[in-house]
């Protein structure tokens, strides 16, 4: 157990790893140029390292030692920084109640033709940049039968803290890639590996979600759309067709991470019918 007590390591340069971790546009920027991520609790760090992730080191106080010592024992010359509540905090930028941080080295970007390899079954977040979200949007993927997820060049960084922490490390078990361009290319893309490209969006020519063939002899993409504008129209001329969930109580949309739950849902129903 390489043990690193903060306070007599202060200028230790892996300590850079997690400053400053509640600035959002400075993390987004630094983890991806660093190439690393950072997981957040036992069950993250956890599902991370069973994906095969390889840590850079990690951080708690000394209360979560023992906890925390099956997970990283096996890493003997990762440096494990130990420090009270106070120097964690002051580090990071905020209170550490979750047990401990770790960073970790960034997998190898996946090609989108890779994760679509085999998929019968895809989601696609359109420039969805809520964090929460985009975790919320892997959980389901996860727990419903959802085969791949891309995203479009736009859309926040999955491997982002909360996003992970959201996910409860599922996007380390759904296989995901980032576009390179969207709706031209990335539609393309998809047909060319046989998807029919669903599009959750209220138009005049949406059909109701239970009128759409969603059984297992057809591949499909579902299209989910930014949280405050929903799908661009130049998405919504490129896809084949468009879908709405019907609803009742006056409500004429759900939040997209809920909206995701519902299509996955109904999806997977369908498989298995």
């Amino acid at each position: 157990m390489n043990l690193v007590p903060m306070g007599a390591h202060a200028d230790h340069p892996l300590l850079a790893d997690y400053v400053s971790m509640t600035d959002v546009k400075l993390r987004s920027s630094l983890e991806v140029e660093r190439g690393l991520f950072m997981a957040e609790s036992y069950n993250v760090i956890e599902r991370a390292l069973e994906a095969g992730a390889q840590p850079r080191s990690f951080m708690m106080s000394e209360k979560w030692l023992e906890k925390f010592s099956p997970l990283f024992s096996r890493f003997p010359n990762v440096p494990v920084f130990v420090g009270t509540e106070g120097e964690l905090e002051a580090s990071t930028g905020f209170h550490v109640h979750r047990g401990a941080l770790a960073s970790m080295q960034r997998p190898v970007s996946r090609s989108v033709d890779s994760v679509l390899e085999g998929a019968r079954t895809v989601a696609v977040l359109e420039n969805i940049v809520d964090h929460t979200n985009v975790g919320a949007m892997f959980r389901s993927a996860a727990a419903l039968g959802v085969d791949a997820v891309l995203v479009t060049p736009s859309a926040a960084d999955p491997l982002y803290r909360r996003a992970i922490r959201v996910s409860m490390g599922t996007v380390f078990q759904v296989p995901w890639a980032r576009l390179e361009s969207w709706p031209h290319g990335g539609v393309e893309i998809l047909r060319a590996h046989g998807f029919d490209t669903l599009a959750l969006a209220l138009t005049e020519n949406s059909r109701s979600l239970h009128d759409v063939d969603l059984s297992a002899s057809r591949k499909v993409a579902f299209v989910l759309g930014t949280e405050g504008h929903g799908l661009t129209d130049k998405t919504l001329r490129a896809v084949d067709e468009s879908v709405i969930i019907p609803m009742s109580g006056g409500v004429d949309s759900l939040n997209v991470a809920a909206a995701s739950a519902v299509v996955f849902w109904q999806r997977e129903a369908c498989m298995r019918a």
